[in-house]
């Protein structure tokens, strides 16, 4: 008697979900920029695909002018068609929580999920909201709204079970360095941090920074117990120890957000930890913490503040960051040159005009302007003579960090 063999499997249908929220500053300057032109969100990526908001002030089509805004999601990539569903919702920034919602999640649809068959396919509303209705809702406050956006990519996979498995933990490497620094066990030198003193290990110190590396293995004095290092403060050396066990920021180092360097003015923003660990990671050829510490810091750039964040990237050469500063400068340089903080870079960091210039130009060669407005826009701007120049031709993404 022959035994036959059984197998199965399944098939999985879901979606690989995914939020943004968009928020739109100067609503009311926005208006009447036209029937059909729109208002772009970053791009954001879901279920491997990119996905962008677009809002019309004037509404997408002619018939819907003056009446309705329009909202709609585009599809920002290349490829096959994508089948998916959306949640759009205007926010109610009453706090009473009485969104505008039209969301395909929690219930049925007669068709199934939406497809889109190419890059810059929409799915959205012609007619989100009336215009009268939104300007006096709790929607908009302060010229300001918020539309947050979930896309749902339908996904299929098929499952085959297995009937042995090893699971493999995540990496305890961080953990058990981290319990060797504050435990301390085993320590061969000591260091003096204006007279607070701090247990290591030299071949941890070592594997991680080439300074430490240098002066353990190829100096004079690398046989000494104990280091005096004068220029970096007790709470950035703290700092530095945990990254070099750890390979992560200390908690102490402050939430950055989009308010953080507004109001603070450069000597209070040099002061700040993450800006003096900045330091340090280029004193001590620490890379990572170097990179670590220039996107910690990006995340605090706005209107009011690039210009600040600018010459401090410049100044600690901090180069990854002062292309995101002058790439964001020339995406709102309208709205720059108008800051208290830009006219004190213009004085002070000449070198600065320069590079912020270039970018600005190239910025626009990527526009759909001519070269002759580009001309006028640029130097129209960031010369002396700046009022009388030509802006109405440049495309100007506009950025709400």
């Amino acid at each position: 008697m022959t035994s036959s063999a059984e197998s199965s499997s399944k098939s999985v249908t879901k979606t690989v979900n995914g939020s943004h929220q968009f928020v739109i500053r100067g609503y009311r300057l926005a208006k009447g920029m036209g029937v059909g032109k729109h208002i772009a969100s970053d791009n954001f990526s879901v279920g491997g695909y990119e996905w962008g908001i677009f809002f019309f002030p004037d509404g997408k089509n002619q018939e819907d002018n003056s009446a309705y805004v329009s909202v709609f999601v585009a599809l920002g990539s290349e490829g096959s068609e994508v089948r998916a569903i959306f949640e759009i919702s205007l926010f109610d920034q009453s706090g009473k929580g009485r969104h505008k919602v039209h969301s395909h999640f929690e219930r049925s649809l007669d068709t199934g999920p939406y497809t889109l068959k190419y890059k810059g396919s929409m799915w959205g509303y012609k007619r989100f909201i009336r215009r009268t209705q939104l300007e006096t809702s709790d929607y908009l406050k302060d010229d300001c709204l918020i539309i947050n956006c979930t896309v749902g990519v339908v996904v299929s996979e098929v499952q085959c079970p297995q009937s042995h498995s090893v699971r493999v933990p995540d990496s305890e490497l961080g953990s058990h360095f981290g319990v060797l620094l504050d435990s301390m066990e085993g320590s061969d030198v000591t260091f003096d941090i204006a007279g607070e003193k701090f247990q290591a290990h030299k071949l941890v110190l070592a594997a991680r920074s080439p300074y430490f590396k240098s002066k353990f293995f190829y100096e004079l004095d690398a046989n000494n117990a104990e280091v005096t290092i004068n220029d970096v403060e007790p709470k950035v050396f703290k700092a530095l120890l945990q990254f070099m066990y750890k390979d992560s920021l200390p908690e102490n180092v402050e939430p950055v957000t989009t308010l953080t360097f507004e109001h603070l003015n450069l000597p209070e923003i040099y002061d700040t930890l993450i800006v003096k660990l900045l330091a340090a990671a280029e004193k001590y050829g620490m890379n990572r913490l170097r990179l670590l510490c220039e996107a910690h810091i990006c995340k605090g750039v706005t209107v009011k503040s690039v210009a600040k964040i600018l010459a401090l990237a410049d100044r600690c050469k901090a180069t990854e960051l002062k292309s995101a500063c002058l790439l964001f400068t020339a995406e709102n340089l309208a709205a720059v040159l108008e800051t208290d903080a830009y006219k004190e870079m213009k004085d002070e960091c000449l070198t600065l005009q320069t590079e912020l210039l270039k970018a600005v130009a190239g910025y626009e060669e990527g526009s759909n302007s001519s070269e002759e407005a580009k001309s006028e826009s640029v130097w129209g701007q960031l010369s002396d003579g700046g009022d009388s120049g030509d802006i109405s031709s440049r495309h100007v993404r506009q950025r709400t960090t």
